[in-house]
């Protein structure tokens, strides 16, 4: 029987398969929950697994010098996260990806992907319109960094994640903002009496 949940994702990957390609896919795929806390990807992994979050937040972070977790990036609904440092590198990761919240994923390992790509000259715009979009999305963060005082970050971070302010500890967000939680703190009651 044909899993419709499958075949949605994979024909959002791309309306040009060839139908085996898409057969393949389909055989390979996985659906894979996390319990919240679980984690997807450890540092140190070699793991190739490419996961789309059906439902759910996973937190990329780090752990410094010191012992201390630095969160990285909250990753949500409908985004790709993946060992970008074994795919691209061939290295292991520098990061852990663990589950926030009960997290669905739809996972299949990038060497299918990556097999189906090379046989396929049409689908090689996906893959460049992924390097593209996740290059995009680090040159956004460090023009962020440069060009915005931690409030407008803060501001531009609420207008792009507007749910994620009330499912995520604020510890996380500060991280990714690159304050410390108490500057959030003071950050979100400025912008509640600006409001008033």
């Amino acid at each position: 029987m044909i899993n419709l949940d499958k075949l949605k994702q994979i024909y959002k990957f791309s309306k040009e398969l060839s139908i085996e390609d898409a057969s393949v896919l389909i055989k390979s795929a996985k659906n894979i929950s996390f319990k919240k806390k679980e984690i997807l990807i450890d540092e140190g992994s070699l793991k190739t697994t490419v996961f789309f979050i059906k439902k759910g937040i996973v937190r990329c972070y780090c752990i410094n010098e010191k012992g201390e977790e630095i969160t990285f990036g909250l990753i949500t609904e409908n985004q790709i996260i993946s060992n970008i440092d074994t795919i691209l590198y061939d290295r292991p990761s520098n990061f852990y990806f663990e589950a926030l919240e009960e997290t669905k994923t739809f996972s299949i390992d990038y060497s299918i992907v990556e097999n189906i790509i090379e046989s396929n000259p049409k689908l090689q715009k996906n893959r460049k319109f992924f390097a593209q979009k996740m290059m995009k999305l680090q040159h956004e963060r460090v023009k962020s960094f440069v060009l915005l005082n931690p409030e407008e970050r803060y501001l531009d971070f609420i207008k792009k994640n507007p749910t994620l302010v009330n499912r995520v500890p604020g510890k996380y967000i500060a991280n990714v903002l690159g304050i410390t939680p108490v500057s959030l703190s003071r950050i979100r009651a400025r912008v509640v009496n600006q409001k008033k």
